[in-house]
């Protein structure tokens, strides 16, 4: 045991460590396209990662990375509350379930960016008004961000955003969708 507490690694465990560090290979970073000084006046806000996807194929199959999520910069934000950006569309989630929810999401925004759409409102609704924040009743409030950050949706979004009080607030999301390829 070492001074600090802690136990040492065994001789089999110290080989098996070596075999993991040596198959590991680092990632290549993406150049930045903002000076090292602007990146941190820019904002704390960071993307957010991407976890991988399989691509189709077998046991072998190459992994590749979803895109990234990107949040919305302040004017952004700013012009889509007050109307000087135009919301390409709107889709109305309330009063389905989880699994109605989550196919009626994912087939309109895949129509959206196939029209061209840049930016739809998905509206959730705000749930009760429980105590809780995790109480049963607002499930679609807490689940659709979740599914906007799964592989399967981000071919369609590149970010999204809490909506301004004038479009639905905590009850609906800003969503920016990519161009079509």
């Amino acid at each position: 045991m070492s001074t600090d507490g802690r136990r040492g690694l065994s001789e089999d465990e110290r080989k098996l460590w070596g075999r993991v560090i040596r198959s590991v290979a680092p990632l290549r970073r993406k150049r930045s396209l903002v000076e090292p000084g602007e990146a941190a006046a820019a904002g704390k806000a960071k993307p957010v990662a991407s976890p991988p996807s399989r691509v189709a194929g077998g046991p072998g199959a190459v992994l590749r990375l979803a895109p990234q999520l990107e949040p919305f910069d302040r004017r952004t934000r700013q012009r889509l509350a007050r109307g000087t950006v135009e919301i390409d569309g709107r889709i109305d989630l309330h009063g389905k379930t989880q699994a109605e929810a989550h196919g009626v999401l994912l087939r309109y925004l895949r129509r959206a960016q196939a029209d061209g759409a840049r930016f739809v409102l998905v509206i959730t609704g705000k749930g009760a008004r429980a105590g809780d924040h995790w109480s049963e009743r607002g499930v679609l409030k807490r689940q659709v961000p979740l599914w906007l950050k799964l592989p399967e949706f981000r071919a369609y979004v590149s970010g999204f955003e809490d909506a301004h009080i004038g479009h639905g607030g905590e009850g609906a999301l800003y969503v920016r969708l990519r161009r079509a390829r």
